[in-house]
């Protein structure tokens, strides 16, 4: 037993032990093939096989053979993998039966069941609630989504990827992820918040500190990890007396939550876990989409020249862009009680992973799953926005600008080659990609 499986190990101590102790604890060959694994042995939660971007085979065979499957050793503690899209829809569509409370997992695996948290570790947010909590604290950000309020920010966020992309340089080797798709994020980030532009590489370095806690390039532990996350409390906290102290409320996130009766009197932790889910989700759908739509039409060259044959098919590509790249591999449940899922006893407190970014490849759902189709007749059937009360709140803006943005690409570029092979994200949780070295061919 290692000791993230031991009850008598905290969660605390868990994150002061060294990362990559943990990681060298379960290390793996992320280049095996899993038909050669046993059954038992398949486990997809490894954050390597994402840095690798080897873990469809492994969602392709679980689908086939054992679609909601048990895993009772991984580096995360046991828990249940669900690969199929209908079951993913299920459990997402059923809060009643699968919570999302952070006191008893969260939506991440590796979340344990705590009732008494450390708040310096334990960052509640309403997307790790339940009813009514839930419904309560998303009501207040709501109103930033509608689609009249995301009219008004349109011609903003043209003018933001015009400037971008016309910024570029021709005909030599970029990070596309760095100057393209980081760059439209964090402008709209600091947008949403009011705060100033010059800090919004703040923004995205805290967005990048929530997904790199357990990776040991960045932190020795996820103990040094959190100090850096609590930087971003401080710089917040200061924002929040800001807006307490202006005369009329103001339409931000930021003011938003200072009046909202369900946010008014959060504590510091939950202040600080609600600022980072904003963060994150305004963040990593759009900027990972954006950068995956090019990968994708550099993989499927035919996509491209149909692209550019007829650019008013970016309408149906972008949702196809967001179900092809699958932002959110996973998010993970809880069980509140023994149910039971395509002829398994789950039983109650048993954690369960919905992973997005298998049911999105699910061919008894979605014909031709593994192929990146620009003009599919129903481009929005997948999972990666989620499914019930927990249907990301950001879809519409995240969708608007995707659509923008190719809009205006392809305006400009007759050409974008990937050059270089992509860097993933070293996560299970958040599909990234962290480099993409691309030649704009004049």
């Amino acid at each position: 037993m290692s000791e993230s499986d031991n009850p008598e190990i905290s969660r605390a101590e868990q994150y002061r032990r060294s990362t990559r102790e943990w990681l060298e604890e379960w290390a793996i060959d992320p280049h095996v093939d899993p038909a050669s694994l046993a059954l038992e042995a398949i486990d997809p939660a490894h954050p390597d096989l994402f840095e690798a971007n080897t873990v469809m085979p492994y969602f392709e065979r679980l689908r086939h053979e054992d679609p909601v499957h048990y895993h009772e050793q991984s580096m995360f503690g046991p828990y249940w993998s669900v690969t199929r899209y209908e079951d993913v829809m299920y459990v997402d569509s059923h809060h009643e039966l699968f919570s999302s409370d952070s006191r008893k997992g969260g939506i991440q695996l590796g979340g344990v069941a705590d009732p008494n948290p450390d708040p310096m570790f334990h960052l509640p947010m309403f997307i790790q609630e339940d009813p009514p909590k839930h419904d309560d604290q998303r009501k207040v950000v709501a109103p930033m989504f509608t689609p009249r309020h995301l009219q008004m920010l349109q011609e903003l966020i043209r003018e933001r990827a015009g400037r971008i992309l016309d910024n570029l340089p021709r005909n030599e080797e970029f990070n596309w992820v760095r100057e393209v798709s980081v760059e439209l994020t964090g402008q709209m980030l600091a947008t949403l918040f009011d705060v100033p532009q010059d800090d919004r590489d703040k923004l995205i370095y805290w967005s990048d500190t929530v997904q790199n806690l357990s990776n040991p390039e960045f932190f020795d532990s996820v103990e040094e990890g959190f100090a850096e996350l609590w930087k971003c409390w401080a710089y917040f906290d200061a924002v929040w007396k800001e807006r307490v102290q202006r005369n009329e409320p103001g339409n931000d996130l930021i003011s938003m939550l200072v009046h909202g009766e369900a946010t008014r009197d959060m504590p510091p932790n939950e202040y600080l876990g609600n600022i980072l889910l904003l963060i994150v989700g305004g963040n990593d759908t759009t900027r990972n989409s954006i950068s995956g739509g090019v990968l994708a039409l550099s993989q499927f060259p035919d996509e491209y020249k149909k692209l550019k044959a007829s650019p008013d098919l970016i309408p149906k590509m972008v949702p196809e862009i967001i179900r092809w790249q699958s932002p959110v591999a996973h998010m993970a449940r809880t069980a509140t009680q023994d149910t039971e899922l395509r002829g398994k006893s789950i039983k109650a407190g048993d954690r369960v992973a919905m992973w997005y970014l298998s049911g999105n490849r699910d061919e008894t759902a979605i014909a031709n799953a593994n192929q990146f189709i620009i003009d599919r007749d129903n481009p929005r059937k997948h999972v990666s926005f989620g499914f019930g009360i927990h249907r990301c709140v950001g879809n519409r803006l995240a969708e608007m600008q995707l659509n923008i943005i190719w809009e205006e690409i392809m305006k400009r570029f007759n050409h974008i080659e990937v050059t270089g092979e992509p860097v993933y994200l070293r996560s299970s949780f958040i599909r990234g990609i962290r480099e993409l070295p691309v030649t704009i061919r004049e």
